[in-house]
């Protein structure tokens, strides 16, 4: 379905430019405009699938069970801070990708039911996005449009990622991970989990330990970074392992659906969507324009999909009110969490939980996002107004 929708969305897009609905100016800024975000999801999602065969994450969940000392209250703590970490640091679409069936594997083993694990990896997948440019997509444009440094945007954005991640916390346990839903009163703790070739682990875990260091403390773009560590984790594999250099590492299906997102919403934002949205979301620059902006966007991306309705609202935000922007930006991250298809990292969650032959009630989970989202988004927008 995925492979579809992306080669389908391309088409659309190059279809609409070449009947004129979309001008060929247009068309070239957003390309120009998207070039430096595909660079840098290409390489962090090699990077990422290269960490995760080498057994990093298998690694770091053993030892957040074991840590967890059979205790639920403990390992949902510790399973809360792993994805929101790996959201974080490596883009909330590894922690759907790679750390999901990890996470669901990990629950075989040691006895766990695998439905909180699973809603844990795809929420804080999407609502721990918030702190840093490399964590979405979105953070990326809106860095961009506000001239926000990796460091500024985690000193602007903390307090409603901290918010956030709360309230998902909160959900979670609630929903999910409080005696009488988990299906168990503690677990037994798995044994250390020993990775095959010792060599590679460290190599892609201090590289990625550098690549975060690299983003927040150096002045260089973030595709250079993520490049250059996945260049040094490719080579290492090289040497060592070779055969696990493959094609398909490459993430050619989001590199096919962007491009073609960014299209499709040119061509809608320049035949009418503009007024729509700039009518929606209104001028104000104070709390309830904030509010209103967080609302539409968590909303539209429920409808649609979180990526082109950022796109289309970021052109409808007035140039100078930045913090009704970034409230945008919390409305588009936080908010979709309802309907599978709001975000690419939902879709590919379901993805991996079909693979895993793990099922969630899709009343349930859009009950539960729904009321997720109604409290996460305007709590996080108020701590964005209070913080900021």
């Amino acid at each position: 379905m995925l492979d579809w929708l992306a080669g389908g969305m391309l088409a659309c897009g190059l279809l609409c430019l070449a009947t004129g609905l979309l001008p060929a100016g247009s068309a070239g800024d957003a390309m120009l405009r998207v070039a430096p975000l595909l660079a840098f999801l290409g390489t962090v999602i090699v990077l990422a699938e290269l960490t995760s065969a080498a057994e990093v994450f298998d690694v770091v969940a053993a030892g957040v069970a074991r840590a967890g000392r059979g205790s639920y209250a403990a390992l949902f703590v510790l399973c809360v801070a792993f994805a929101s970490l790996t959201t974080i640091t490596l883009n909330l679409d590894t922690t759907a990708v790679l750390l999901t069936p990890v996470m669901l594997a990990l629950a075989t083993r040691v006895g766990i039911a695998p439905v909180p694990l699973a809603m844990t990896t795809v929420w804080l997948a999407n609502t721990a996005s918030l702190l840093l440019p490399v964590s979405n997509l979105t953070n990326l444009l809106a860095a961009d449009r506000v001239a926000l440094t990796p460091t500024g945007l985690a000193a602007t954005m903390w307090a409603p990622q901290l918010v956030a991640i709360a309230v998902t916390m909160g959900c979670l346990w609630l929903f999910f991970w409080r005696a009488g839903r988990r299906g168990a009163r503690s677990y037994s703790p798995p044994a250390p989990h020993r990775p095959a070739d010792r060599t590679l682990f460290r190599v892609c875990a201090v590289v990625c330990a550098g690549f975060l260091l690299a983003i927040l403390l150096a002045d260089i773009p973030l595709w250079a970074a993520s490049a250059a560590a996945a260049g040094i984790v490719v080579a290492a594999f090289a040497v060592r392992r070779r055969e696990a250099l493959r094609l398909s590492l490459v993430p050619w299906r989001l590199l096919v659906l962007v491009p073609g997102l960014f299209l499709v919403v040119e061509t809608v934002d320049a035949n009418g969507l503009h007024e729509l949205l700039a009518a929606a979301i209104g001028t104000d620059a104070g709390l309830p324009g904030m509010l209103r902006a967080a609302s539409v966007g968590g909303g539209l991306s429920n409808v649609l999909n979180n990526l082109p309705v950022y796109l289309a609202g970021e052109a409808a935000v007035p140039a100078g009110n930045h913090h009704q922007l970034l409230a945008l930006l919390i409305g588009t991250n936080v908010g979709p969490v309802v309907t599978p298809w709001a975000s690419l990292a939902t879709l590919l969650w379901f993805e991996r939980c079909h693979a895993q032959g793990v099922r969630v009630s899709m009343k349930t989970f859009m009950a539960t996002g729904a009321l997720l989202a109604a409290v996460a988004l305007p709590a996080a927008t108020v701590a964005l107004a209070v913080a900021g």
